[in-house]
């Protein structure tokens, strides 16, 4: 097993920079991992930064999106949003297409299985995550147990593979590619809707249990209360 994301790397994070902070050398030939440390897109990538073991190869970059430095979009990433990857001389985004070129472009274990069956699985999941989300999000507006559907749906997909207790079995992107919205999820249903994502769902249980013992994903996460007090003002505000 992946011994690595279980040990982890110890860092020192680095201050977010915002519109009174200088830029980075760019394009220097370091390679860069421009995040925001509240947005869950951005910390897919550092999840996967950090299981690869490539703290000392992928340089972290915070940025601070409410007041962010003009110089990001002018001479990073015109798009102006995180997660962004500056390497060999190129800035690429969007998260789900990041963790895959990170698993498959630099050193450490890989992320993803060789089963054919596993890899068109993880596929489908990755289509579903869009769904997952809105379908969440939506049940905001109720007491909650509308979601229960898309919860469902991750229990009885972490019911195909006995071989562990992960999606694909064995831990891997899918995994990374859901934590970060189950990680706000649980809080914010728990303490806002009083609903408990885990009651009657034991695979969803036991995978959270074993999400939390992997301590390069526990290096990358909020206080619970602070992303439940996040979600409140970002979609109480809209009930």
């Amino acid at each position: 097993m992946l011994l690595s994301i279980y040990r982890g790397m110890k860092e020192d994070l680095p201050p977010a920079l915002d519109s009174t902070s200088d830029p980075p050398p760019i394009f220097d030939g370091t390679t860069r991992l421009y995040i925001s440390y509240t947005c869950p897109y951005a910390q897919r990538v550092w999840i996967t930064r950090n299981c690869k073991g490539l703290q000392d190869k992928i340089k972290l970059v915070p940025i601070d999106l409410k007041n962010r430095p003009a110089w990001y979009k002018e001479k990073v990433y015109p798009a102006n949003k995180v997660p962004a990857l500056e390497h060999n001389n190129e800035v690429k985004g969007e998260s789900l297409d990041l963790i895959k070129y990170i698993d498959s472009h630099f050193e450490g274990p890989s992320l993803m299985p060789e089963d054919p069956a596993k890899k068109e699985f993880a596929e489908e999941l990755f289509s579903y995550i869009d769904s997952f989300y809105k379908t969440v999000t939506s049940s905001f507006k109720g007491d909650g147990s509308e979601a229960g559907v898309a919860f469902d749906n991750i229990e009885t997909a972490l019911s195909k593979f006995e071989d562990g207790p992960f999606f694909l079995g064995h831990f891997s992107l899918v995994d990374i590619a859901y934590a970060p919205f189950i990680e706000r999820f649980h809080p914010f249903l728990s303490d806002v809707k009083n609903y408990d994502i885990t009651l009657g769902r034991p695979k969803l249980a036991t995978w959270l249990q074993e999400m939390n013992k992997i301590e390069a994903y526990k290096q990358t996460r909020l206080d619970p209360k602070e992303l439940v007090e996040s979600y409140k003002k970002r979609f109480m505000a809209q009930l």
